[in-house]
């Protein structure tokens, strides 16, 4: 059996055009990419972690002749994509069906549907759900439906706080695990990341996605490691949508102050539905001019019936005068968000070349001695 797939959200070719999504995972990554952009969206892949298999399979197979002898009561399953690796070295080991037959009689409990499928797929079935689709729930159902002292074998993950297999071991006599796959940092070489964190805290994108927390902390790490942490924590409080799968996903987002949409159901298709409507819907500065409407989504503007792409400098300027709402903003504030210069000719030049791109003649005011405007 397969990992089910849901239906995609509506399609539209345009529905992100204009928005700069960063994307952090490394797994099944192509699939969320593909989704993005095809609705128009400009996609900065950056894995901050990738997943891999042991290097050799000699742990998995001994933690597996281990969990074949103890025939534990309760087995918590956590992934599909471990309990399918797991399954896949037992085979290879020639260790599959005693592994079954082992399993046969164990109360098997699941984290989410994946990891059912997972489990029928390999010929067993569970006994129940984690109530929130977490590790830490699916010890909590263990911890208060099971008697103390029972044999609880449990397939990691590849990123579990070590305090929660503590829990277990308080409450049972004995705890096996096995690790088909592990977490591992990107090349050093890769740049790919450092990439996505100046242009999160630089104004280039608009979005970051997350599908797994170990990726947080990953991208968390290598910006403290550039000393643009605070930076990235403020963009993220500010201008660049986090966007995480689900609540184990968003914790550490929100233990460091920031607050990430995250959909209902906590599935590939529904992060994609979920960023596709909150950019549309909460990320589109509008604004009625003397011109027409003009809208800015992401590095693009509509207005004359156009849609213009603006280079960094011209969005930043525009973005500060469109949330003015036709009130004068003023020269040093403008000259202010400018890189590398602040001076009023470097400002003036800017806002040339701005007027040009958008070409609509006396759509920015100069208000003299004061500042400019959007004439609404």
């Amino acid at each position: 059996m397969t990992d089910v797939i849901e239906a995609p959200p509506a399609f539209r070719p345009d529905q992100l055009e204009g928005f700069r999504i960063g994307v952090t995972s490394d797994r099944r990554s192509a699939d969320l990419i593909d989704a993005l952009a095809r609705r128009g969206a400009q996609v900065v892949h950056a894995p901050t972690l990738r997943m891999a298999n042991a290097i050799s399979d000699d742990p998995v197979i001994a933690d597996t002749r281990a969990i074949i002898e103890a025939r534990p009561d309760v087995l918590l399953a956590t992934t599909a994509y471990g309990v399918r690796r797991w399954f896949e070295v037992a085979d290879a080991a020639g260790l599959g069906e005693d592994l079954v037959d082992a399993l046969s009689d164990t109360a098997i409990l699941v984290r989410g549907p994946k990891a059912r499928g997972g489990i029928r797929a390999a010929g067993l079935n569970d006994v129940g759900m984690s109530a929130e689709e977490t590790t830490e729930s699916l010890i909590d159902a263990v911890l208060a439906n099971y008697p103390e002292g029972l044999t609880v074998a449990v397939q990691l993950h590849g990123f579990l706080n070590p305090a929660q297999l503590v829990r277990l071991h308080e409450a049972h006599s004995r705890v096996l695990t096995v690790e088909p796959y592990r977490w591992i940092e990107t090349d050093e070489t890769d740049g790919r990341v450092d990439r996505l964190i100046e242009a999160a805290c630089s104004g280039g994108l608009d979005c970051i996605t997350f599908t797994s927390a170990p990726a947080v902390h990953a991208l968390f790490i290598a910006a403290e490691a550039q000393g643009r942490y605070d930076d990235l924590i403020d963009a993220m409080c500010g201008s660049v949508v986090a966007a995480a799968v689900g609540p184990v996903t968003a914790a550490p987002l929100i233990d460091a102050g920031v607050m990430p949409i995250q959909p209902e159901r906590f599935r590939m298709g529904a992060l994609i539905r979920l960023v596709c409507e909150h950019l549309e819907s909460a990320r589109v500065v509008r604004l009625d001019t003397r011109y027409g409407p003009l809208a800015l989504r992401g590095s693009m503007v509509d207005v004359d019936n156009r849609r213009v792409t603006l280079a960094p400098v011209a969005l930043g300027i525009l973005r500060t005068l469109v949330r003015a709402g036709g009130s004068v903003v003023a020269r040093d504030r403008l000259a202010a968000g400018l890189p590398g210069s602040s001076d009023e000719h470097a400002l003036e030049v800017a806002l040339s070349r701005l007027r040009q791109t958008i070409g609509v003649p006396g759509l920015i005011a100069t208000v003299v001695k004061r500042g400019y405007r959007i004439d609404v």
